[in-house]
């Protein structure tokens, strides 16, 4: 079973992996059309305001962002 605080740093770490692979100074060999794609996913991707706003609607489900 996953805890609120695991399904929260789950999808936090998964949104810095994202902006890094924009980012060319921490991956360099990274292709253009994946830095293209990686930002259009991070478009609207949730973000540490949205997190807060989760854990008081649904505390059961999500957890506070570190």
């Amino acid at each position: 079973m996953t805890l609120p605080t695991e399904r929260t740093r789950a999808v936090i770490q998964t949104r810095d992996f994202m902006l890094d692979l924009i980012t060319p100074s921490k991956t360099p060999k990274v292709p253009r059309a994946v830095r293209v794609r990686a930002l259009r996913c991070l478009r609207h991707y949730p973000g540490a305001y949205e997190f807060d706003r989760l854990h008081k609607l649904a505390p059961e489900s999500w957890g506070r962002p570190e």
